[in-house]
Formats: structure tokens, C-alpha cells, sequence
């Protein structure tokens, strides 16, 4: 999401939306290697008209596509920042109660309790990505490495 918020910056106000909404369906492919071939076609296409868009892209892209490394069930919950962005909306939240801290050590112990209590209620309760799909994809990445 931040990747295409930031893409904004290198394309002009009057712009066609095409070219963000194109760059956007990029993610929903079903492989690595799918998305790499559409990124290919999508520079092609786009280069002509934006191409400090197309640099920028082509430049910082396969940074973005790094969940695709990992099982296809996961691919929803990896591509987005939902998760980072509670927890950071949380600690903030937090925070804000006390308002004033006496110094930065008692700021951190409250920051490091509250990811702690965040990390064991995920560890007992939640389960946001299936860690038994995670076993099975690196089992068979190994058997065709080997």
C-alpha cells in the first residue's frame, strides 16, 4: 500500500488513473514469476508517457513482491500492513494515557510490555497465517531444490 502511495509522487495531478490502477493489479497475480512478466509488459507500456514513474518502479519494485516467496494462502495477509499499523495505532494509543513520561527508560518499558502482551495473546489465541502451510511450502521448495 505504501509502495503505491509513494508511486503517486512520480506521476502528474491530471494523470490517467489507468496507469496506478494497472500498477496495483500487479499483486494480485498468482506467482513470482507471473508478476515479474506483468511488471516487464507494465514498464513497456507506461515508459513513454511517465518515466520517472517507470524508473522509480522498476527501481524499488521487487521489494514490494517478496511475499510471494512464501505459501499462496498467505499472500493476503503479507501484502498488506494492517498488522504493523495496529500494533503501531495500539502503543500510540497507550501512550498517550500516561502522556508524560519521567524519562525515555520508563517509556520503553511500557512499550516493551505492551508488544510483549500483544506477542502472547497472538501466541495463544490468534492465528493470522496457518504456520502448517509454511511447512509444507518449505518442504517441497526443498525437494525441487534438490
Amino acid at each position: 500500500m505504501h509502495f503505491l502511495r509513494n508511486a503517486l509522487d512520480y506521476l502528474p495531478r491530471k494523470a490517467d488513473d489507468d496507469c496506478l490502477k494497472e500498477l496495483r493489479w500487479l499483486y494480485d497475480r498468482l506467482n513470482l514469476e507471473e508478476a515479474r512478466n506483468d511488471v516487464k509488459s507494465w514498464l513497456k507500456k507506461w515508459q513513454g508517457r511517465y518515466p520517472k514513474r517507470c524508473d522509480w518502479v522498476e527501481e524499488n519494485i521487487e521489494e514490494t513482491l517478496t511475499f510471494y516467496r512464501w505459501p499462496q494462502a498467505h499472500y493476503k495477509h503479507l501484502k498488506s500492513t494492517n498488522m504493523l499499523e495496529r500494533i503501531n495505532q495500539e502503543l500510540k494509543r497507550r501512550s498517550h494515557v500516561v502522556r508524560i513520561f519521567p524519562n525515555s527508560a520508563s517509556c520503553l518499558r511500557l512499550m516493551r510490555s505492551l508488544t510483549v502482551d500483544i506477542h502472547e495473546d497472538w501466541i495463544e489465541q490468534h492465528r493470522y497465517l496457518n504456520m502448517e502451510l509454511l511447512k509444507e511450502h518449505k518442504k517441497t521448495k526443498l525437494l525441487h531444490v534438490a
